[in-house]
């Protein structure tokens, strides 16, 4: 019995060395990051880009939201809109909805702050949106 589990004891030990051995042969998997970066995927989703002289305030990306994590208020003659990256899952639904292409997804992924409140997203429109007149 004694030298059974000896046995079972050094059996397990060189199965385990021998795969080391067998890894140290291969490429490695991962990347020294931040030094190196990999290409990312052509449809990744990273941080909202937003373009406000596209968007016409129609708020569809705000319905098709999840999570309700984007606001859209109409301030003066100008658009404002707010991203609660903290509730994001960036699933998308946002930038394909939307019929004037206005927000997109940029491969931005490095989001990590220290302070919650940071990854909200402020953003207001500067040009004045023109409104068509019926004579």
């Amino acid at each position: 019995m004694l030298l059974k589990k000896l046995l079972n004891k050094i059996y397990y030990l060189i199965l385990g060395h021998f795969t080391v051995f067998k890894h140290s042969f291969k490429r490695a998997v991962t990347v020294e990051y931040p030094e190196k970066k990999v290409k990312l995927p052509e449809r990744f989703r990273g941080k909202h880009v937003w373009n406000s002289n596209e968007c016409v305030g129609c708020k569809i990306c705000e319905k098709v939201c999840p999570v309700n994590a984007i606001h859209i208020n109409k301030v003066e003659d100008n658009f404002e809109m707010q991203i609660e990256l903290s509730k994001c899952i960036f699933c998308g639904n946002c930038q394909y909805s939307c019929l004037k292409h206005a927000i997109k997804m940029s491969n931005d992924f490095e989001l990590a702050v220290l302070n919650k409140n940071d990854l909200n997203l402020n953003i207001t429109s500067n040009e004045k949106k023109i409104e068509a007149k019926n004579d």
